[in-house]
């Protein structure tokens, strides 16, 4: 081969290397009043892959076109509120990090309330059960009959 054709086929290998470094798309720049508004508004959204993360904090492809979105809709001059609909609307309740208190999220606000309610009735039932066992076993027989003495004259 000549010296012009090793360059040549070079060149062609160079620029097949550099070719995919050059294809990589670039994510959108945002002014800086959207993207703190998007900031705000991704931290009330789950992400619906990692569950306990907001989609500002999750790392996960669906995350990032979830955050793009939400950018997208901002910048389009949507509001807020405008944006957390349309992103509810698309993913359901379950995208929301603090879910709204409906009849079927009902047992989500109340089921910790009651569950705590139930455990502190059964815990004092059953100190008020033992102290009266331990009261009554820990009498002697004359201690017993005075008691049983008292209680008649109660009554």
């Amino acid at each position: 081969m000549r010296p012009a054709g090793n360059i040549a086929l070079i060149a062609i290998l160079l620029g097949s290397l550099a070719s995919p470094a050059c294809a990589q798309a670039t994510a959108p720049v945002f002014p800086p009043e959207i993207e703190e508004r998007a900031r705000e508004v991704g931290a009330q959204l789950r992400c619906v892959v990692c569950q306990n993360e907001s989609i500002e904090a999750s790392n996960a492809d669906l995350a990032a076109d979830m955050r793009l979105v939400v950018r997208e809709r901002l910048a389009a001059g949507d509001t807020k509120a405008e944006v957390i609909a349309r992103m509810r609307d698309r993913y359901g309740d379950y995208v929301l990090l603090k879910p709204p208190v409906q009849a079927n999220t009902l047992i989500l606000w109340a089921g910790p309330v009651v569950l705590l309610a139930i455990f502190l009735s059964w815990w004092i039932f059953s100190l008020q059960r033992r102290s009266r066992k331990l009261s009554v076993a820990t009498l002697s027989d004359e201690e017993r009959a005075r008691l049983e003495r008292l209680r008649q004259s109660q009554s």
